[in-house]
């Protein structure tokens, strides 16, 4: 696993670059989801 440590004063990070990279792909996947519905014409505004 890729992992980084980030050493902020007292406190110690660590972060899990696989798994910020498949929730980064997954929000990617929704916005091209959401945007293609809203892109989609209604039924009603096709027949006029």
């Amino acid at each position: 696993m890729n992992r980084t440590i980030i050493i902020e004063g007292n406190s110690v990070y660590e972060l899990d670059e696989n798994c910020m990279l498949k929730k980064h792909c997954k929000s990617a996947e929704e916005k091209k989801e959401k945007k293609r519905l809203v892109d989609v014409p209604d039924e009603k505004e096709e027949k006029r």
